[in-house]
């Protein structure tokens, strides 16, 4: 499977994809940043946004893209950047009618440390061991795009197993129902 994480930022939105599946090594197939300029308006920054994630997308045709979830923070100016550019993330994978995941800064720590509240050179010191690399990329934003892409390989895959088990389970329950109504109908007739 292979994953575009995405840590949206309005000024620097990271991107990683990798390579891999559950219980085999993961592999960095890329890494960087989309930036924009703060003396551009907004709208013209979304664009570069858009065009710059559109680019990813079609120079490495990931199977899935995971897209960290915003919170709320205390500097309303910064998450609304955030909150924009992650829906421009958003919308541009499902133009391209490509899975998405989001996933909260604790679920990401979580899986990629063992702990929900690590702090970011934990997460750093995690991304560089589990991706074999010989540093952690620079600046935070791509290293936390790869976090949140292999967060997406390992939590993302089961999540999709799961959603599928629970889709065959409600198919037999609707027709063990319909075969069950089939035959009272054939009693009372």
């Amino acid at each position: 499977m292979r994953v575009l994480g995405i840590d949206p930022g309005l000024t620097r939105c990271g991107v990683g994809v990798v390579d891999g599946s559950v219980g085999r090594p993961l592999t960095m197939v890329d890494v960087g940043v989309v930036r924009t300029s703060a003396s551009l308006p907004v709208a013209e920054r979304l664009v570069t946004i858009e065009k710059g994630l559109d680019a990813w997308i079609e120079e490495h045709r990931p199977d899935a893209v995971a897209v960290e979830r915003v919170f709320a923070r205390s500097d309303s100016s910064t998450i609304m950047g955030t909150a924009q550019a992650s829906g421009i993330a958003l919308v541009v994978a499902a133009r391209r009618g490509l899975p998405i995941a989001m996933h909260t800064p604790s679920e990401v720590k979580a899986a990629v440390s063992g702990n929900g509240r690590a702090d970011k050179a934990q997460v750093g010191a995690m991304v560089v061991r589990i991706l074999r690399l010989a540093e952690l990329p620079k600046p935070a934003d791509a290293a936390d795009a790869l976090a949140l892409a292999i967060t997406h390989v390992w939590r993302g895959s089961a999540n999709t197993r799961l959603e599928a088990a629970a889709a065959q389970a409600r198919a037999q329950v609707r027709a063990q129902t319909r075969a069950h109504q089939q035959q009272t109908t054939m009693r009372t007739r």
